[in-house]
């Protein structure tokens, strides 16, 4: 497998400046990587590791037993050709697309009362029910979001995605269903597997490695 690109774009180097003087983390992400800065919206967030050594998972990550269903551990691999990924390769997408490659978009699957506690910095929200037939989702308004945010164009009946954007999705967890839903349901829809990336930890891997969060 090959180093991610953001570790070959001198990110090595990134150092914070607070209240005007230089600053060195003592909990980096890697031995390389202290920071990654991104835009999400209009602002620019610096993705760090919280530096409180003793600090602890926020409660609302902090059950171990959620009922199962619908909270079931998700496989490794949820489809042939959707490849799963890790905090190192989501940070490198979202560097990639703050950075101006318009070809990748990073979804938040979660509904939006979960994702008002915080998201992943960069990141959108379309939530798992606006792709889910099950919850209300229609054709029409599915082929919105498939063309607008999506890229995917609709060729009289038919979905051309020569042009459609590197999915890189997630939602809470490995025990969390929203973002398999919608990506079975793309897949349904014919979005090529190989344009699709799965955080599989979502938001708990984020938050027990105590990286930066935001609000949408």
């Amino acid at each position: 497998m090959k180093m991610p690109e953001i570790l070959q774009a001198g990110l090595a180097t990134a150092i914070l400046s607070i209240s005007g003087a230089s600053y060195s983390a003592e909990v980096n992400i890697t031995p390389e990587i202290e920071s990654v800065s991104v835009m999400h919206g209009e602002s620019m967030i610096t993705i760090m590791r919280n530096q409180d050594q003793k600090n602890i998972v926020s409660p609302a990550f902090a059950k171990t037993s959620r009922k199962c269903p619908p909270f079931c551990i998700q496989p490794s691999v949820l489809a042939p050709g959707v490849e799963t990924i890790a905090e190192i390769e989501v940070l490198d997408y979202l560097k990639r697309m703050s950075d101006g490659d318009d070809n990748i978009l990073v979804v938040d699957s979660r509904t939006p009362d979960w994702v008002v506690k915080g998201t992943i910095p960069g990141a959108i929200n379309i939530p798992w029910t606006a792709l889910n037939p099950i919850e209300g989702a229609n054709p029409i308004s599915m082929g919105g979001i498939l063309q607008d945010q999506f890229n995917a164009k609709n060729l009289g009946g038919l979905w051309d995605y020569s042009d459609a954007k590197t999915l890189v999705m997630f939602c809470n967890g490995m025990w969390c269903g929203q973002t398999p839903n919608n990506i079975k349901n793309l897949l349904k829809f014919g979005y090529p597997a190989h344009k699709i990336k799965w955080y599989r930890g979502g938001m708990q891997d984020w938050e027990i490695l105590g990286l930066t969060t935001a609000k949408p």
